[in-house]
């Protein structure tokens, strides 16, 4: 088989999806910098799956817990369809080894967050128009389902930025200041890399599908540096709170 079939039996194998157009297969996984012309990337399908998998996600969140009202499903939502979120999915699926990119854009630590969690929604947004709604469903939920309920058990109000500014007042480090440190993607998807500083130290930065987004994240970012946050077996986030003295 030659390389693109070899790509469309591999994101078969992988969504459980027999493919009635292999091109839509091609397409999802071609990326930008790879591409003749930029409407022959994955970027149209990556805007299509956005729109999918949020729905997805959505309609999920508005079944299991009747009890929340919008702004907290919202919440929840943001935290679990977030940029680093799906490019952890990208990486658990394989599919930065499936793609066609320019070789410039990877790192010695790899590919970036953002074609990582675009090529997720591209494959999103190829099996909705391949198979439907229902396609796009049984691909994203198995993989999807033990983040959602993770960050609602994590607590859909949990505010990493205000947990920071209250360590580093008890740590006395002062207030915290958000930076802009890089910012990609077309106007209609755009993702921001933030980080946050305290005094002399400044921590790593965060990407997130929003300034507001990346600010929690580059928060919590922060907290686990200073070894306030750590991460649980079951995917939560628990807060050590700093010691008097």
């Amino acid at each position: 088989m030659s390389g693109a079939q070899d790509a469309v039996a591999a994101l078969e194998a992988l969504t459980g999806h027999a493919f009635r157009d292999p091109g839509l297969v091609r397409t999802a996984l071609v990326h930008s910098s790879a591409a003749e012309r930029r409407v022959d990337s994955n970027e149209r399908l990556e805007f299509l799956g956005d729109s999918a998998l949020g729905f997805i996600v959505c309609t999920y969140l508005y079944a299991a817990r009747p009890d929340l009202l919008e702004g907290e499903l919202t919440k929840v939502k943001s935290n679990v369809v977030s940029g680093r979120v799906l490019a952890e999915l990208a990486l658990e699926c394989g599919l930065d080894r499936l793609m066609t990119i320019d070789k410039g854009v990877r790192g010695r630590q790899g590919l970036p967050e953002s074609p990582l969690a675009g090529v997720f929604e591209s494959v999103v947004g190829a099996l909705f128009l391949d198979g439907g709604l229902e396609a796009a469903r049984s691909f994203v939920l198995p993989l999807m389902e033990r983040r959602i309920e993770a960050a609602l058990r994590l607590g859909h109000q949990q505010n990493f930025k205000q947990v920071l500014q209250q360590c580093l007042a008890q740590l006395d480090m002062g207030l915290p200041q958000y930076t802009v440190l890089d910012e990609q993607g077309p106007d209609h998807a755009k993702a921001f890399e933030i980080c946050v500083q305290a005094g002399a130290r400044r921590f790593g930065g965060a990407w997130g599908s929003s300034k507001k987004q990346a600010e929690q994240l580059a928060a919590l970012t922060a907290l686990r540096e200073l070894g306030l946050a750590e991460d649980t077996a079951d995917g939560e986030v628990r807060i050590v709170w700093p010691t008097a003295g």
